[in-house]
């Protein structure tokens, strides 16, 4: 079956977050897609509609199923099914995890430029952001292993929040890096807590290495925040899942999560995702198809009309994260510029750590695309008359 990604769908008036914005505006900024979900989810969702009761649920086994089968036969992941615990979103989770895992002052390892709720996760529960930032050559992205084993030595340093595939960049972490965070971490008595949210949105044939698949060492000291909510466009339904390996961990997570009361899923959330992760392989296949080429026509686009702004290469997630280094002034301020002067909507690189760069969300339509980029163009020669 072939599926229509080019259908413009109005979410205006719906009170969709993304859309909340102006009439001549142009949304290209946080990260759901403009994309119906998959027919198969629409329809298990829909049957649920239909029951008409939407009291107190339980997690059907169905729902453990379709996880493990899911990241067995898609990532090499064997999970099993006592790891997985519920929670409401990997946000939510990655915040009851800090708060167990560390005590007020303590400090969390990330990697910047990073998911701007990996700060505010940190500084909101009273911990200490400690940051080893990335190494850009001013193409691609790598991990500065020196900084990173200096600031997991550090005796405050409890947990290790990692983004694979890595959101804004759209790094997908090889194995090798991922073993030798995995070797680090272990030595200094750090918890990775890996949040793989994005993996099921990558290039085809790209694929995505599990955090936890790696080795046992890499098993045994994670908590992986896994969801079918990028990949499916389900966030606003509120279902993720927490992978955790070791027991002893595992229950004190689970205790975090109850605490909380980020545990208790939702009328329709284990629908959803079982329907996505059983039902919907072909359909996601076809729309990372599509967000790859949406991902060429940026590149060609500003190859040829903007050769000043840069989309840094990746293979994953739907967020091309926009190089603007060469053009001059104040860029903190470059994103509202330009929705200002073009009504285009992005995020600013300054909240991921790097004032230098734009988030442009390319899960929609191609025709938003095109658009986006016409405006992106206006907004950047304006600038630039005036810098």
């Amino acid at each position: 079956m072939t599926y229509d990604f080019d259908r413009i769908i109005n979410r205006r008036g719906t009170d969709a977050m993304k859309w909340n914005v102006g009439e001549n505006e142009l949304p290209m900024w946080v990260a759901d897609t403009d994309f119906p979900t998959a027919p198969a989810i629409w329809e298990a969702v829909k049957a649920r509609v239909e029951h008409g009761i939407w009291g107190y649920s339980v997690l059907p086994e169905a729902w453990y199923d379709a996880y493990v089968s899911w990241w067995r036969d898609r990532h090499g992941l064997a999970l099993e099914r006592d790891w997985l615990l519920f929670a409401l979103g990997v946000v939510p989770a990655i915040s009851s995890v800090i708060r167990a895992l560390t005590d007020p002052g303590d400090k969390v390892v990330i990697q910047s430029p990073v998911y701007n709720c990996f700060f505010s996760a940190v500084t909101d529960n009273g911990r200490v952001v400690w940051d080893s930032p990335l190494k850009y050559d001013g193409c691609t992205y790598s991990i500065d292993f020196a900084d990173l084993e200096a600031k997991l030595s550090d005796p405050r340093a409890k947990v290790m929040l990692l983004c694979n595939p890595h959101n804004p960049t759209g790094n997908i972490w090889g194995r090798e890096e991922l073993k030798r965070i995995g070797e680090l971490c272990a030595r200094h008595g750090v918890t990775v807590v890996a949040d793989e949210i994005h993996c099921d949105v990558t290039a085809p044939g790209a694929g995505y290495v599990p955090f936890a698949s790696v080795s046992d060492t890499c098993r045994d000291i994670s908590i992986s925040c896994i969801a079918p909510t990028k990949a499916f466009n389900l966030a606003g339904l509120k279902t993720a899942a927490v992978a955790v390996a070791e027991p002893a961990l595992r229950e004190k997570i689970k205790a975090a999560l109850h605490a909380d009361g980020v545990a208790e899923a939702n009328a329709f959330a284990a629908d959803a995702a079982v329907a996505a992760f059983t039902k919907c392989g072909e359909w996601l296949d076809q729309c990372n198809a599509y967000i790859g080429e949406n991902r060429r026509t940026v590149e060609a686009f500003l190859e040829k009309e903007l050769p000043q702004v840069k989309a840094v290469p990746s293979k994953s997630t739907y967020l091309v994260w926009l190089d603007c280094t060469a053009l001059k002034g104040d860029k903190e301020k470059l994103a509202e510029y330009i929705r200002e002067k073009t009504g285009l909507f992005m995020n600013a690189g300054r909240m991921y750590g790097a004032p230098d760069f734009l988030r442009l969300n390319v899960g929609c339509p191609r025709v938003y695309v095109e658009d986006g980029l016409n405006r992106l163009k206006a907004g950047v020669l304006a600038w630039e008359g005036e810098h």
